[in-house]
């Protein structure tokens, strides 16, 4: 495959997208300074020629982040507040589809039903969305000058984060006084972050009308600090190192009840829910009060079931000395699934006339296990999706060719955090892979195929990083490390599309709070806004 160079790239100027290290002569310099020099570790030229080069004004984010007037695009500083609102307000991945679902419609896109045909409802310039359990979305434009054959820019993102989820039976017998909650960990949940955090629970609920007998779900959020993993003291010469049972000593507390011994919770001692063999009568009775009061249920046993986990109470907010950072719990990967959301619709509020392609963003659940449900990126929702755009512009119907012509003309960007340069733990990571907060999105490479980056994408995107006015870094991990794994290749290999794994660069991924720069979720939108709008073109300048 051969690639038609760029006309940036045709005369030879070397794009300053991949920060690289000093490749200054030392030779012919005065024994001090070369002494110096010497002295220097590789990370440490890496570092200085990264901070001269991203230091100078002329180059500077924040002064360049203002783009002409009449676009829809605003300065990286303005994205960094709503981005913690909506990570504060949504802390389950039900909340979160949800607000993309709200934040889609009133951008002028239209719901689609999965169980209904689209071929009458898809037109050309029209904006859609389509949701899968509650938990998955996928929204897209279609260009107005779309023919079934042409190439879909997609963006791929998943919303579950780590947590810890009530079991189906999570009421638990009274230990010493306390109320305690049955929880099972969600991935990597459970983990010794979350001792001593203020959590509350939320997700949704399945009710049945009491009027109509109809069953629907319900979302409930119980933002105030109601469970607590207390750790055990030093003093009793166990540590809490991560190490410890997760069944039997991380179980949370969510109240008081010392009736075996006073008076004082007579009303609970012989509380009862309804009849046995009801949803309600397995869960806390104090829980099932608090749930039903929120959405205004009056009889429990309307209850049919509920998916509900605990979450970090604490709110996202901007910190540091000059609110350089972000502290946020969920940012993996909400973050780039809400620049995605955000820069497509930026992109389809001002498309150009001839646009020939599909713009479209996949936000997934179940990636931290593995993706496999059919919520999940291994299942059939994108490929799926995709075929149903093709075959609704198709004069001939759904057909293999023009599935196989559209997947060969398209492009994937798996978007997913990746990591930060940590500067305690400087020597875990590669010279020239150490990305910074608040520079730009980070491509993510693996030899071992656990992303899909290669050469090729890592052309594409740079090119579009560069006519958007956008940096790149890049990130491996070192050979003596365990890689991590993305919704890349397992969608890029079903669907036999091109692609790249990149994504925003956060610190402490997989704690209960992570923090990523307070410029990130502006440069995510803007350089997501750039593929969608400039895929089709920079697409073209490659030879097939």
């Amino acid at each position: 495959m051969s690639y038609k160079r760029a006309d940036g790239l045709a005369s030879g100027r070397q794009v300053p997208i991949f920060p690289t290290s000093s490749t200054q002569s030392v030779c012919g310099t005065e024994g001090g300074h070369l002494a110096e020099e010497r002295a220097k570790s590789l990370f440490e030229k890496y570092n200085e020629t990264l901070r001269e080069h991203h230091q100078q004004p002329k180059s500077s984010l924040i002064t360049k982040g203002l783009v002409s007037e009449g676009t829809s695009l605003k300065s990286p500083e303005a994205y960094a507040q709503p981005f913690c609102d909506f990570l504060t307000e949504n802390p389950t991945v039900f909340h979160a589809v949800d607000y993309f679902e709200q934040k889609l419609e009133a951008a002028g896109f239209k719901k689609l039903s999965e169980r209904k045909t689209w071929t009458d409802e898809l037109e050309a310039g029209g904006k859609y969305f389509v949701t899968r359990n509650g938990s998955s979305l996928i929204a897209f434009a279609v260009g107005k000058g779309y023919k079934s054959g042409n190439g879909v820019a997609m963006a791929a993102g998943h919303v579950d984060a780590l947590t810890a989820r009530l079991k189906p039976v999570s009421n638990k017998k009274t230990s010493a006084g306390y109320v305690q909650l049955g929880v099972a960990p969600y991935a990597g949940a459970l983990n010794s972050t979350w001792w001593d955090r203020d959590l509350g629970i939320g997700g949704r609920v399945v009710v049945k009308d009491e009027a109509s007998g109809k069953i629907s779900t319900k979302l409930v959020k119980l933002a105030w600090p109601i469970a607590r993993i207390p750790s055990l003291a030093p003093h009793f010469g166990v540590g809490m190192l991560g190490t410890n049972n997760a069944e039997t000593e991380a179980v949370p507390i969510i109240g008081l009840d010392n009736s075996d011994i006073s008076s004082e919770d007579e009303e609970f001692k012989n509380f009862t829910l309804g009849a046995q063999g009801t949803f309600a009568a397995t869960q806390p009775p104090k829980l099932v009060r608090a749930i039903a009061g929120e959405l205004s249920i009056n009889d429990y046993s309307s209850i049919i079931n509920w998916e509900l986990e605990l979450f970090d109470t604490q709110p996202a907010q901007v910190g540091g000395l000059e609110k350089e950072f972000i502290f946020a719990g969920r940012v993996d990967d909400k973050i780039c699934s809400w620049v995605a959301i955000e820069g497509l619709i930026a992109s389809a509020a001002s498309p150009s006339g001839d646009d020939g392609i599909v713009k479209l963003v996949g936000v997934f659940d179940d990636e931290e296990i593995g993706s496999l449900l059919r919520q999940g990126a291994r299942g059939n929702f994108l490929p799926g999706t995709v075929e149903r755009i093709s075959e609704a512009f198709s004069k001939s119907g759904s057909s293999a060719n023009i599935l196989s012509q559209t997947y060969a003309n398209s492009f994937l960007l798996s978007a997913d955090v990746t990591h930060a340069v940590n500067p305690n733990f400087l020597s875990k990571y590669l010279e020239g892979h150490a990305p910074r907060l608040n520079v730009g999105l980070s491509v993510a490479a693996d030899s071992n195929g656990h992303m899909t980056t290669d050469s090729i994408s890592t052309a594409l995107l740079t090119r579009i990083a560069e006519k958007c006015d956008s940096k790149l870094q890049i990130f491996q991990i070192r050979n003596d490390s365990r890689s991590g794994g993305t919704v890349g290749p397992m969608l890029s290999s079903a669907m036999g599309v091109r692609a790249i794994d990149a994504g925003i660069a956060q610190l402490s991924m997989h704690s209960i709070r992570a923090t990523v720069g307070n410029l990130d979720p502006g440069l995510g939108v803007k350089i997501f806004k750039g593929f969608f709008d400039h895929f089709e073109v920079v697409d073209g300048e490659f030879a097939e």
